[in-house]
């Protein structure tokens, strides 16, 4: 992908202005042309077709995810052709919206396209094509959706409909169904589950926050966007302090394909006023996602966007994943419907939270800890609170950073009896420099997890209850990558190999733990002395003079931070 040159005058940090986004929104669409069909209502991309849908619903989502980078661009040329494939596709090409279907996905970004840019494509349709476009998305205003974030996809049909003034009696129910049912999983602070349980991730910005606060913008509705612009200030707020100093977002939940879509949220924010964050933090942040991935090779040699995160990957990919999923990264590109002289694209780059200091912030309604080092720019997540056992070992891994990914050998975990099972985890709490969980390990034993950060530092300890006698347990760090360096040591009930066994009905283990980018950090043993004393208690003290206390029972923990 040619770009211009760097320019870090204006963007010190990565070198990207806003001439880098709309030249690589430009690449993108150049490079998917040539797959269009000659009627242009399927864009049948190479490679292997979703599990989920067949290569219509296939072809059709490359047209809709695609119809929306261009609808960013505001690119009039390209927005002919997709005209002329709108045309086509609902005049009989597109397979139809039916019941928690792929196509009600894709009408979603259709809709918000068409929503986007009535002036220059939908206005200029004929009467006809409008008609058979309306009852092709009018289905969307009823199909059942996934109990998840799909609920948002009919809410996003209507909102385009209602403002057309079709179906408007249905399109309000379909609005105010689909929000009421994602208020039940809204858990405070900006976040959501998506969908029942305790699922947390990017979901949470590209779908849980963009379409309602898109929404509410859209249609100039001041009470919702407070709402809903509100909430999505207060992710920001956490969110902006889950991308690396390199770029790199967070390696953590499903969909990770859609790449550097994990900048929409940041400039949602900025398009709506509703932002923590200054205009040269957000363009640092989206800027350097952009720039991670294509300098990492997430574009082919024929300028697609690949199923994978730096290149192709199937390790990260679901079912659904198809040739042109990764397309939703085009939600990334949302910035561009900021003007010219916005000045989150005239602002100097300012450094992101991961460059201005060390930093252990809780984030208590998910139960994570989000641990940073200004030094390496390494991010760091400790979960005790995110699970989804569907998409194991992108939940439900005891850690995730901005420089490793989950491995087969079960990194960041407790292996009791040689199985690494997590279920069932129940947050026990989340504060300075710590994190606490509870979960169901092998044969029903109960293991109580807690996490104490300082610097680069982890101390983990974990109380094994409920197992039998001479039970093995084994305890796993992070598995490096990248040229970032992992540690592992023992510290009580291990061994050299980080194993041991319980010794009766409660055992406690602990271990010393660090990744960090740093060429020469203190040796390991040297950075905290952990002591247990006859009662239990563990001490540790930092090598920064600190102190932390901390007790671990069955299910329940209590920390205290000295000075």
């Amino acid at each position: 992908m040619e770009l211009p040159r760097d320019d870090r005058d204006l963007s010190p940090f990565t070198g990207y202005t806003r001439a880098h986004w709309e030249d690589a929104a430009d690449a993108l669409l150049t490079a998917v042309e040539p797959y269009a069909t000659e009627d242009r209502a399927l864009y049948h991309l190479p490679g292997d077709r979703s599990s989920w849908s067949g290569r219509l619903s296939d072809g059709l989502e490359g047209y809709a995810r695609t119809l929306l980078l261009a609808a960013f661009r505001r690119d009039e040329t390209a927005l002919e052709r997709y005209a002329d494939g709108l045309a086509a596709g609902v005049s009989g090409v597109w397979p139809r919206i039916e019941d928690r279907s792929q196509p009600l996905v894709e009408a979603a970004s259709i809709a918000l396209a068409l929503r986007l840019t009535r002036p220059l494509l939908w206005d200029r349709l004929d009467d006809g094509v409008r008609q058979r476009a309306t009852a092709w998305l009018g289905d969307a205003l009823t199909a059942e959706a996934w109990p998840c974030n799909w609920e948002l996809f009919p809410v996003t049909v209507g909102g385009f409909l209602q403002e057309i003034g079709c179906e408007t009696e249905a399109s309000r129910a379909a609005i105010d169904r689909g929000l009421e049912r994602i208020e039940k999983w809204y858990i405070g602070d900006g976040w959501y589950t998506d969908g029942d349980g305790r699922k947390f991730d990017y979901y949470n910005g590209w779908a849980m926050h963009l379409y309602p606060v898109l929404h509410a913008w859209l249609a100039d509705d001041t009470e919702l966007l407070d709402l809903y612009g509100g909430r999505l200030a207060r992710h920001l707020e956490d969110y902006a302090r889950l991308f690396g100093g390199d770029g790199a977002p967070l390696h953590q939940g499903r969909s990770l394909t859609y790449r550097f879509a994990t900048t929409s949220p940041l400039w949602l924010g900025a398009l709506t006023g509703r932002t923590p964050l200054s205009p040269g933090e957000t363009r640092r942040l989206a800027s350097g996602a952009l720039r991670y991935f294509l300098d990492r090779g997430a574009v082919d040699d024929n300028g697609l966007l690949t199923l994978g995160w730096h290149g192709p990957d199937e390790a990260l990919l679901q079912g659904y994943s198809g040739p042109a999923s990764p397309y939703w990264a085009s939600k990334g590109f949302l910035g561009l419907l900021l003007p010219l002289d916005h000045e989150v694209w005239t602002a100097t780059e300012e450094p992101g939270p991961t460059e201005r200091s060390d930093a252990v912030t809780p984030v208590h309604p998910v139960n994570w800890l989000i641990h940073s080092t200004r030094s390496d720019g390494l991010v760091r997540l400790h979960n005790h609170g995110s699970e989804d056992v569907r998409y194991d070992p992108y939940y439900t891994r005891l850690a995730y950073s901005t420089v490793t990914r989950p491995s087969p050998s079960y990194d960041n975990s407790v292996i009791v009896d040689d199985d690494p099972s997590r279920a069932d985890i129940v947050p026990l709490g989340v504060g300075e420099g710590w994190a606490a969980s509870r979960h169901r390990a092998a044969g029903g034993a109960r293991v109580t997890s807690l996490v104490l950060a300082r610097g680069a530092v982890e101390v983990r300890a974990f109380r094994v209850c409920g197992a039998p006698e001479g039970t093995s347990v084994r305890i796993t760090g992070w598995a490096a990558e990248d040229g970032a360096r992992a540690e592992l040591l023992p510290v009580v009930g291990l061994n050299d190999e980080l194993t041991g066994s319980t010794t009766d009905d409660d055992t406690l283990f602990v271990a010393l733990a660090r990744l960090t980018a740093d060429p020469e950090p203190i040796p390991l043993a040297d950075s905290a002395a952990v002591h247990l004393d006859g009662a239990g208690e563990l001490t540790v003290r930092w090598s920064g003079g600190t102190e932390t206390r901390a007790r671990l029972d069955d299910g329940a923990v209590d920390v205290s931070v000295g000075a």
